[in-house]
């Protein structure tokens, strides 16, 4: 009890205390200053979007879809250089997919080629959903380096070494990381998707606020997939890819053909089984009950419908178009209080002897040789790649979508082979906007008063929670004691007149039973003197003393009861302290 009223106690002084804090009049901090980043370090490209000519260093994409209608082949999607719908920083600008239900192609070229010698690769930008996501994607291809590779003619089919960035459509999540490897025999590239992350991202897509997504591929062929500076997917490129950078060395012969001599069933009909003699397959598996007879107080006569009696049959009724008119049926009430009306039958059960069609017992079968599989044989296109990490070199950014949301903001691109570069471009980025949307969120109490209006059912667990043990304090130290009994102390009390009465006969009743208590304390000590002193004769006398005898006691509880009953008052006196007899 105690326990519980400390926690809620606790509760309501926290509640208390966000209520003085949203209701303070403290000045909030100044909003935190923005400039431009740079890069700390090596960079292959960064792009913070934030001068009027930004776009000028993008390249729109002039190309048509292949294999599609004309009217939705063509990139239709404008983009633009654009502020944060909210708490946006002074200065800071990103690129805006602005329309939904269009095709968006645009990008841009690195400062240098990055090609996977030996250091971390390291990919981070920023998305807003500003106004939530519907259907539609939010990814970067880095496509792949080529001498003549020309930007206008970006499309779905251009060759890329890595895709990576959010998704979504309908209830279904994504955060793609796909990169696309060579295969060392055949020169055939083929798409590696990495596993799909375990934990639960779907706020980052919901909460209209920006979010920084970095890749991180190791020389080890390890990667690292974190949002706002937290991992939420790792692994291998050698074993956490679907399908799999290193095909297997044996494969099934396509080429093997099942002998027609192969039996897979594991049991057979018994062959040398035979149907008994007595077996009936004609028998029915049901059968009249012979011993059933109809009930005594079953009416063969009555029906079991009746007209109804009750009914009229209606004025404009016209026999000759309507018909002979005829009440409508309803059930016998006779039938309701008898077993049943009309032809009787007897009832159908189940024949003993029905054993329906015979078939032969099942038994091993001698000549099962288990399930074919074809025959493996050596992997023609076998080879192993410990290295996956190195990929195609990167010559490009690029973002090809389609979305049916729009107000999707892009941010702070940047590629680099330092992890500590791309901390401290967080740093002057992403978590300026992580500090101006905190001071911008609404208090405790604010969020709470917000989060019952979405949900009114958080009224009642407020009120238990505030309520409930506001009441329990109340009652355990403001509720009503027991008024002491006066008796009970040494303070001297005021007479009460209704009382004497009672208080005298109480004082009568106090005294008689001290002295009865004190009568016997005397009796008690003056038998205990009689006893030693009877003690110190026995010891002179020797052997005269004779044993107690039933009629010595008989008279001892006499004598105690006419005792006790001299004035009338009960005193009681302990049996194992009664003066022994001694015979004369």
């Amino acid at each position: 009890m105690y326990k519980f009223i400390s926690v809620e106690f606790s509760l309501i002084c926290l509640i208390l205390i966000a209520l003085w804090q949203s209701g303070s009049a403290e000045e909030k901090p100044s909003a935190p200053k923005y400039s431009t980043p740079r890069p700390s370090g090596k960079s292959y490209f960064a792009e913070p979007f934030d001068s009027d000519d930004a776009l000028e260093s993008w390249v729109h994409s002039k190309a048509t879809k292949e294999g599609v209608d004309s009217d939705i082949a063509k990139y239709n999607g404008q983009w633009n250089i654009a502020q944060s719908q909210e708490n946006a920083l002074s200065g800071d600008s990103g690129l805006l997919l602005n329309r939904k239900a269009r095709h968006y192609a645009i990008s841009s070229k690195l400062d240098e080629p990055y090609e996977f010698n030996g250091k971390p690769f390291v990919m981070q930008y920023e998305v807003n959903f500003q106004n939530g996501i519907e259907c539609g994607g939010a990814y970067v291809k880095l496509l792949s380096h080529s001498e003549d590779f020309d930007l206008e003619q970006f499309q779905d089919k251009t060759p890329y070494t890595i895709m990576f960035g959010p998704d979504k459509c309908g209830e279904d999540y994504k955060l793609h990381f796909i990169f696309r490897h060579k295969n060392p025999k055949t020169g055939e590239f083929e798409e590696k998707h990495a596993k799909k992350p375990t934990a639960d991202f779907k706020s980052y897509y919901t909460d209209k606020a920006s979010h920084l997504y970095t890749l991180v591929v190791n020389p080890d062929s390890t990667f690292k997939i974190l949002i706002d500076q937290t991992e939420i997917n790792s692994g291998s490129l050698l074993k956490d890819v679907n399908p799999p950078v290193n095909p297997p060395k044996e494969i099934e012969d396509k080429d093997d053909k099942k002998p027609e001599d192969w039996d897979e069933r594991e049991t057979v009909p018994d062959p040398d089984a035979t149907k008994p003699d007595d077996w009936d397959e004609d028998a029915p598996q049901k059968i009249v009950d012979p011993e059933a007879e109809m009930p005594d107080d079953w009416l063969e006569d009555e029906p079991l419908y009746i007209p109804d009696p009750d009914s009229v049959r209606p004025e404009d009724w016209d026999d000759e178009m309507d018909g002979e008119w005829e009440a409508p049926k309803i059930d016998n009430p006779k039938c309701k209080e008898v077993s049943g009306c009309g032809t009787w039958e007897p009832p159908m059960i189940s024949n003993p002897e029905y054993k329906g069609k015979w078939k032969a017992p099942m038994i091993a079968n001698p000549n099962y040789k288990g399930i074919w599989k074809p025959r493996m044989i050596p992997n023609p296109n076998y080879f192993e790649d410990l290295e996956p990490y190195k990929m195609t070199p990167i010559g490009a950014v690029g973002l090809e979508l389609w979305s049916m949301s729009d107000g999707i903001l892009f941010d702070n691109i940047l590629i680099t082979d330092d992890l500590s570069v791309a901390a401290d471009y967080a740093t002057k980025t992403w978590n300026l906007k992580k500090m101006i949307r905190a001071e911008s969120e609404p208090g405790l109490v604010a969020g709470l008063l917000k989060a019952a209006e979405e949900k009114p059912w958080l009224w009642i667990v407020f009120v238990l929670v505030v309520g409930l043990p506001l009441v329990l304090i109340y009652s355990f130290c403001c509720g009503g004691k027991k008024k002491a009994d006066p008796k009970k102390t040494d303070e001297p009390t005021p007479d009460d007149p209704h009382d004497s009465e009672a208080e005298d006969e109480g004082d009568a009743e106090e005294k008689k039973e001290d002295a009865s208590a004190e009568k016997e304390d005397k009796e008690s000590q003056n038998e205990e003197e009689e006893e030693k002193s009877g003690e110190d004769e026995d010891e002179g006398a020797g052997d005269t003393k004779s044993a107690v005898t039933k009629e010595d006691l008989e008279k001892d509880e006499d004598d105690e009861i006419e005792a006790l009953n001299e004035d009338n008052t009960v005193v009681r006196k302990s049996p194992r302290k009664r003066k022994p007899r001694v015979q004369d």
